[in-house]
């Protein structure tokens, strides 16, 4: 690995750190303390600084209750957005549990595989997955929309709702 991308890398994952951490509302010395590190060593770690260590980023991942393998695919995607995206549902990691199985069930039949067959099946399976997110959103806004007309609106000075 060049100088350039490793420094890449490290943005990206100080950037995933930072990012997670904000999002659990969570202290360096919190997680520090989890880690069982020094607080010094945490910052040097979440500043991105040094080697990345795929331990830490574990223990990382434990003490946020976040996906240590979406923090590893930002790093490989260059997306610190990534990791948080994952932090919730656990999307890599849930995908690196399925690629798993599929490697003791299939065996050396993996290697039989086609690039274009194997293409197609992620690339439609991701989209279908991003269709029903929409679609979910989509349906959401709706019955909030729907139903938002029977609530109680806050009344006006003069006794309107209309705050006029």
């Amino acid at each position: 690995m060049d100088a350039r991308h490793t420094q890449t890398a490290n943005a990206v994952l100080s950037s995933s750190l930072r990012l997670i951490r904000s999002h659990r509302r969570m202290r360096a010395v919190d997680i520090a303390q989890g880690m069982n590190m020094a607080l010094r060593s945490y910052e040097h770690f979440e500043s991105g600084a040094g080697r990345i260590n795929l331990e830490r980023i574990h223990r990382f991942a434990e003490v946020t209750d976040s996906d240590p393998h979406g923090i590893l695919a930002a790093l490989a995607l260059g997306s610190p957005a990534f990791a948080l995206r994952c932090a919730d549902n656990k999307l890599a990691t849930i995908l690196a549990v399925a690629l798993q199985e599929f490697d003791e069930e299939a065996g050396d039949a993996i290697a039989d595989l086609d690039a274009r067959t194997i293409i197609n099946a992620f690339t439609k399976t991701l989209k279908d997955l991003a269709d029903q997110s929409v679609r979910r959103d989509a349906e959401a806004e709706a019955w909030l929309e729907q139903r938002r007309g029977r609530l109680m609106a806050p009344a006006g000075e003069d006794g309107t709702g209309d705050g006029a």
